[in-house]
């Protein structure tokens, strides 16, 4: 069934770097959806002050975000603390879509956002904190993030996250050793490849490190992959992305709660929402 939607201005603020560059084409299909309506298309990457290009609207004028995962977190980061009284929507053109799938949404409909904003968590990280809508990642899944963008900065070809996963388990990643701290009880682990923090169920292109996550709850969950050697790791992780590894319950172990800190015994990259942060020891989630 068609969607339909009221005669409206809307904004349309994209971000032409996402999906390896088909952004700004991908969201062209808008004027299909939402043809009777005027569509202001805009790069959001050249708006310098998001804050003050939304006081500038008029009353009637609504907000389309069209991007990935990444361009919605710079996105509710940058607007947080607002009050916005018009509606904003979010229209995927990333190449991973970890949020529409979380809520339930194919690609090329259109997500109200407005119910998100002041009930996301936020994450500390090297004195700095950050909004998230999907998942911080600490690991094997942050060294991924740091490889692709290394590789993004040299190629235009699309970047294969599944090999940099795989060579980095039998190669290149090194476990460490970590504390996590969850609602204040502390345990500690050896042999640590992955330690993500959930407010949705999707995260990195598809996986689904805390199968239970749920939004509504007001809570996030903490998954720990540990206690193996790289080939048992290799073998257990594709069973991530089916939400399947949980069934090994000796290197994985799931909390939930509402304050959570991890800590690394050697920098490791991390990743919030897709966005890379490099060298980090230790994270903090509170909701």
């Amino acid at each position: 069934m068609r969607e339909e939607y009221k005669m409206s201005t809307y904004q349309i603020l994209y971000n032409p770097l996402s999906n390896n560059g088909q952004g700004e084409a991908e969201v062209k299909s808008l004027s299909n959806k939402l043809e009777s309506n005027e569509l202001i298309f805009k790069d959001i990457t050249k708006i310098g002050d998001i804050k003050a290009f939304i006081n500038s609207l008029g009353a009637d004028e609504k907000i389309i975000i069209a991007g990935g995962d990444g361009t919605l977190n710079h996105f509710l980061n940058d607007i947080d603390g607002m009050d916005i009284k018009t509606d904003v929507l979010f229209f995927a053109t990333g190449s991973g879509n970890d949020f529409i799938a979380s809520v339930g949404v194919a690609k090329g409909n259109l997500v109200p956002l407005n119910p998100f904003f002041g009930k996301l968590p936020t994450v500390t990280v090297n004195g700095k904190d950050y909004k998230f809508i999907n998942g911080v990642g600490f690991g094997i899944d942050g060294y991924c993030c740091e490889v692709g963008d290394d590789m993004r900065a040299t190629t235009n070809k699309p970047i294969n996250y599944t090999s940099i996963a795989i060579k980095g388990l039998l190669f290149h990643f090194k476990p460490v050793n970590a504390t996590v701290t969850v609602d204040g009880k502390t345990e500690r682990f050896e042999r640590v490849w992955l330690v993500p923090t959930m407010f949705g169920r999707f995260y990195g292109g598809g996986m689904i490190p805390t199968p239970d996550q749920k939004r509504e709850d007001g809570t996030v969950s903490t998954m720990v992959y540990h206690g193996c050697g790289k080939l048992k790791a290799l073998m257990v992780f594709p069973n991530i992305f089916k939400g399947e590894h949980v069934k090994e319950e000796k290197i994985v172990k799931i909390y939930k709660g509402h304050s959570v800190t991890v800590e690394f015994d050697k920098p490791t990259a991390l990743q919030i929402d897709g966005e890379t942060i490099r060298n980090v020891t230790s994270y903090s989630v509170t909701i």
